[in-house]
């Protein structure tokens, strides 16, 4: 397996010292916008007199414990649990990933939409039978739910860097460099299993994804209680719902198409991903219908019809963009134009892909703004997410590049005089 497994020799991420740095500041930093925009601290972000600060920094043994919740932890594994019955029992269509190094192909089932609808059905079912109250446990528990998430994105990429170092394992090109702490951060194993279940692309797409649209239906409904029931619902909360509610189905919807992306086909498994997909999503992703909750932001008509037009600005960007990567990789006839490389490789050179070399990462940081501008403009905290996902985008956007330069050399920087704009045409 040595061949298979080179020796990693680029560390990304600023190599040992930014892998501790992120592993370290994402459960940091997810608890830092809970505590510096929450009703409970004062505000968003809370005032920061002085003796609050003193109290706070007296209270440490406090504010510790109250981040573990037995009960909130016991709910968060039946949830898990739950995924994994679902993808375990419903029925889907089973395809092949992309061809691996040691010539085998992994199998997947097809049924995330179908675990999301059984979902969305158990928990409409709930609030139908008992009330908007009865579901607005995830507002009140919140820092419990945290803390069950971090816990298990911990465990499982201690598990999965631990079997990494069992015979026959295909390593990840990237996640072997020896060092213990980039390895666990990055991802030793490529497609780390447990028999058929591949933890990976179970947990990007399921528990954490799943879980944000949950997330703001909770903080729907606890708006909901107080203003007097769900008619009386602000505008502002129902679009920023609606719009997540949107990004999820389509990624649910179009779940084929994660099997082509460089987290399944390159990146291993390890912290980076396990926290990302279980903790960071839902709990920094769902801030914006946190915040309104106590924050009820009231839109003009105009306002609203602004926030729509961004949104749908997005979303047509990014949905035709990948139909049209996604349509073309598949085989199935199209009008695009596209160079030929030496190695055989097809590039766009039309369509959303001739305007620019990642348009759907264009549409969306469109639709990023669109689910922050309901929120208004009294504070910068509730657009963390579009000046986040603009850096990891740029970032990730660096990756492809010089991944794409290895792989097409010369002809890759061909492709780039064709295709000159990195992400937002006629701008960058």
């Amino acid at each position: 397996m040595s061949e298979l497994n080179p020796k990693t020799e680029h560390l990304e991420f600023l190599g040992r010292f930014g892998a501790t740095a992120i592993t370290v500041g994402v459960p940091l930093a997810t608890y830092l916008l809970y505590f510096g925009c929450s009703e409970e601290t004062g505000g968003c972000p809370p005032p920061l007199a002085l003796d609050r600060l003193t109290l706070a920094l007296e209270d440490v043994p406090g504010i510790l414990a109250s981040l573990w919740d037995t009960k909130s932890t016991l709910q968060y594994l039946a949830w898990y649990a739950f995924c994994v019955v679902a993808w375990r029992i419903l029925p889907g269509d089973e395809v092949e990933g992309v061809l691996l190094r040691n010539g085998e192909r992994k199998k997947y089932t097809l049924n995330a939409f179908s675990t999301y609808i059984l979902a969305l059905g158990l928990v409409g079912g709930y609030i139908h039978q008992n009330g908007v109250q009865s579901f607005t446990f995830l507002y009140d528990q919140w820092v419990g739910f945290t803390t069950a998430a971090f816990l298990m994105s911990v465990v499982q990429a201690a598990y999965v860097y631990a079997a990494s170092f069992r015979q026959g394992k295909l390593l990840a090109l990237g996640g072997n460099s020896g060092s213990w702490i980039y390895d666990f951060f990055i991802g030793r194993e490529l497609n780390p299993s447990i028999g058929s279940f591949d933890i990976k692309s179970f947990n990007e797409l399921r528990p954490g994804l799943i879980l944000w649209v949950l997330i703001d239906i909770s903080m729907l409904c606890e708006q909901a209680v107080r203003r007097g029931g769900l008619v009386n619902v602000t505008a502002s909360m129902w679009l920023t719902v609606v719009f997540h509610f949107i990004y999820v189905t389509d990624a649910q919807w179009n779940e084929a198409a994660i099997f082509t992306t460089m987290d399944i086909t390159t990146d291993g498994f390890g912290f980076m991903l396990a926290t990302g997909d279980l903790l960071w999503v839902p709990f920094t992703y769902s801030l914006q219908a946190r915040y309104l909750v106590f924050n009820q932001v009231e839109l003009p008509w105009w306002g609203v019809a602004a926030v729509i037009a961004v949104e749908v600005a997005g979303f047509v960007i990014f949905r035709q963009a990948n139909n049209q990567k996604n349509n073309f990789r598949s085989g199935k006839p199209s009008n695009l134009k596209f160079m030929t490389t030496k190695s055989g490789s097809k590039l766009i050179t039309s369509g959303w892909w001739g305007r620019s070399r990642h348009p759907n990462y264009f549409g969306d940081l469109l639709m990023g703004l669109a689910w922050s501008l309901p929120t208004g403009f009294n504070t910068p905290i509730t657009y963390f997410y579009p000046i986040y996902f603009a850096g990891l985008l740029w970032h990730r956007r660096i990756r492809d590049d010089e991944a794409c330069e290895a792989k097409y050399g010369e002809d890759w920087e061909t492709y780039k005089k064709l295709v000159p704009y990195k992400i937002i045409p006629y701008v960058y």
